[in-house]
């Protein structure tokens, strides 16, 4: 058990410092350097920790802490922002809705969830994470994101999850551009099978993506003439929970 508690407060520590060195955890807890390293490396496999992608020296906290405390990386005001604009739209398209936000350029992760009534939905657990560049939220983040973000992420290989994952970078950058210019992202059958979704960024004051909210249903109920309207509401939506997020 006293392993497990060091690992808790070096998460905590690093939440409360970082992003922050092994060296400055060493001294401000008073252990072997060997020992400090080895349960960053412990946490960041669990994902709990990542090192910051600027510095790889330093660590910070990894967005699957959202599943436990939402408030550990976006702060408590995104999800109190988002939890009465997600149940209107829901309310509205009787789909199940989605807030997810990214894990730097790793992964995007579910943070809040709206269920439909209809006996077939599609379902992601709180902590569920998902590729950027084969989802709806993913490709709606990454549209407003810095051209080098992309580049990195396009260098690293894009994997295949169905015939649908645009692997092809040139594919990628042409969707991304068209996200940009219609607000929306689209995902058919892109990364789960028979997974449809509908996206939008929630942004920031200065346009850095905090996360996305998306429309998600099953392939059987995919209709691509309302494409303009889901786009539409989620647009919006995502642009009241930014509005609301900052009391504007």
């Amino acid at each position: 058990m006293k392993s497990v508690t060091r690992s808790l407060r070096i998460l905590e520590a690093v939440a409360q410092h970082q992003p922050v060195t092994v060296g400055e955890l060493t001294k401000l807890f008073g252990l072997p350097k060997s020992t400090v390293q080895r349960t960053l490396v412990t946490l960041a496999e669990a994902g709990w920790l990542r090192a910051n992608r600027k510095d790889t020296t330093r660590w910070e906290i990894g967005a699957r802490v959202l599943a436990v405390r939402p408030a550990a990386l976006q702060g408590s005001s995104l999800l109190a922002a988002a939890h009465e604009p997600m149940v209107r739209l829901r309310d509205t398209v009787n789909e199940t809705i989605h807030l997810t936000v990214p894990d730097a350029l790793q992964c995007m992760v579910v943070v809040d969830r709206v269920d439909c009534d209809h006996a077939v939905r599609t379902f992601h657990t709180i902590g569920d994470t998902s590729p950027l560049h084969a989802t709806a939220t993913g490709q709606a983040v990454l549209a407003h994101l810095p051209k080098a973000d992309i580049d990195e992420l396009v260098d690293r290989g894009l994997e295949r999850f169905s015939d649908s994952t645009p692997t092809d970078p040139a594919q990628l950058r042409a969707e991304l551009d068209r996200v940009r210019a219609e607000g929306y992202s689209v995902n058919v059958n892109q990364y789960r099978p028979d997974v449809c979704a509908v996206a939008a960024a929630v942004l920031n004051e200065d346009g850095t993506p905090l996360a996305a909210v998306a429309v998600s249903m099953p392939a059987s109920r995919y209709d691509p003439d309302r494409l303009p309207e889901w786009g539409r509401l989620v647009a919006d939506t995502a642009a009241e929970i930014a509005a609301r997020r900052t009391g504007g």
